[in-house]
């Protein structure tokens, strides 16, 4: 899909980099949401239709990618060992954010004092939420990889199915041989098709990225959220630290610089931040890595796993607000109980996706499990949920990058002189999707 990147042109304006664009479109969306608080809760749909215009077309970009891959991989074996391979590194970097989590919550304590009663709390406005652990769990996560119908995987939207359809696709194309070549060619001419599209819709990224900032602002605000102010900057720190400390070996392993490369996926950063969903950008991840030096086929197999098998930040998230809340409600949890809670964790935060608001039905989903910890008291972190998200994506995005190019250099399928060229900006990243 290398031929699906454009070039920036040489001497563009700064104003017309997308960086910029939705720099400013934060910018602004915040100035709004600080003036005029109702009026920009009321930005929200802006925000909500660009990343469901994104939505519409992860499916279609998995299957066209991740068939394209393993039909041009032309070895099945060569598939599991990827998939092996992606599965161990997933699991041991996201027990790693657990226990960097666990610590740092320990560390910092931002619920000692705050002495809440749990009867005190009102639960109504979690209600939806807790009603939806029942689907969460390691049983239901592997039956709901399974889809109902063939169609019906893309039309939920749901990665996994969608990502079990393409392998089994992409093996029987692989088995057919010579005669899949036709289907092969409009297969990659489709996914062609699907990435211009893309092209078009991220034109509308700065708009989305300010109605999404201007809702988050104009309706939780910053004077009502202080007293929550040391767990959102706890975890910010966190979020910093598991960058630095586990994502940042990795990266010297591999050859690489980790600050070059979040400079080279830059955009798509800016782009999580303020719509607080990695999938928005998903197909330019596609694109820039590929672009980067990982084949294609490790890429399109990778990516699309990693976003939910390799949660970092999500993992980070619910060990530190699960610590949070029992510090909140003085409920006893002592190095016992934080240890069955990072079991529970390693199975519970594989099983949310396709979940709206996963993160948080995940967190109820584990406390409802622990039965320690009061489920109700989720609600005194709901308010703050999706500034906790403006952490956690960017950071399962940071980790999803890593991840795929580790996982490329393991298999012996990363070109490590284009990797080097790309990150120091020697060669044009892809203007677009």
């Amino acid at each position: 899909m290398t031929a699906m990147a454009i070039d920036k042109p040489r001497g563009r304006a700064w104003w017309k980099e997308l960086w910029i664009q939705v720099l400013i479109a934060m910018a602004a969306g915040i100035a709004l949401g600080i003036a005029n608080p109702e009026l920009g809760a009321r930005m929200q749909p802006l925000g909500d239709a660009f990343i469901k215009a994104i939505r519409m077309l992860i499916a279609p970009i998995i299957f066209c990618a991740v068939v394209h891959g393993i039909a041009h991989m032309a070895d099945m074996a060569r598939v599991g060992r990827v998939a092996v391979k992606a599965i161990v590194y997933f699991e041991v970097m996201t027990t790693i954010a657990l226990i960097i989590g666990l610590v740092a919550v320990n560390v910092l304590k931002p619920g000692a004092g705050m002495n809440i009663d749990p009867a005190s709390i009102n639960a109504s406005a979690v209600e939806p939420y807790v009603k939806q652990t029942a689907v969460i769990g390691f049983v239901p996560f592997l039956m709901n990889i399974v889809p109902a119908t063939f169609i019906g995987a893309f039309a939920e939207g749901n990665i996994l199915q969608v990502l079990f359809i393409a392998v089994l696709c992409g093996f029987a194309l692989v088995q057919l041989g010579e005669r899949a070549a036709p289907l092969v060619s409009l297969i990659d001419i489709a996914a062609k098709m699907v990435f211009a599209v893309v092209g078009f819709v991220m034109w509308a990224a700065p708009i989305g990225a300010f109605g999404a900032i201007a809702f988050t602002v104009g309706k939780f605000g910053v004077g009502s959220l202080a007293s929550l102010g040391k767990l959102l900057g706890g975890f910010y720190l966190t979020c910093v630290i598991f960058i630095i400390v586990a994502l940042g070996p990795v990266a010297r392993l591999c050859g690489f610089s980790l600050l070059k490369l979040i400079r080279y996926i830059w955009e798509e950063l800016l782009i999580c931040i303020a719509t607080t969903s990695s999938e928005t950008v998903l197909p330019r991840m596609l694109t820039k890595l590929e672009r980067a030096g990982c084949e294609k086929s490790v890429v399109g197999l990778v990516i699309p796993t990693g976003y939910s098998f390799n949660l970092d930040g999500t993992c980070l998230y619910l060990a530190a607000a699960s610590v949070f809340l029992a510090q909140a409600t003085n409920t006893p949890f002592g190095l016992a109980e934080q240890i069955e809670l990072l079991l529970i964790l390693l199975v519970t935060s594989k099983g949310a996706a396709g979940i709206a608001g996963a993160a948080f039905v995940v967190l109820a989903a584990t406390l409802s499990a622990t039965g320690t910890i009061p489920v109700t008291s989720v609600a005194l972190v709901l308010g703050i949920h999706r500034l906790m998200s403006q952490g956690l994506t960017p950071t399962n995005l940071i980790g999803d990058a890593v991840a795929t190019i580790a996982i490329a250099k393991w298999e012996g399928a990363l070109d490590r002189e284009r990797l080097k060229r790309v990150l120091n900006g020697e060669e044009p990243a892809p203007a677009a999707a």
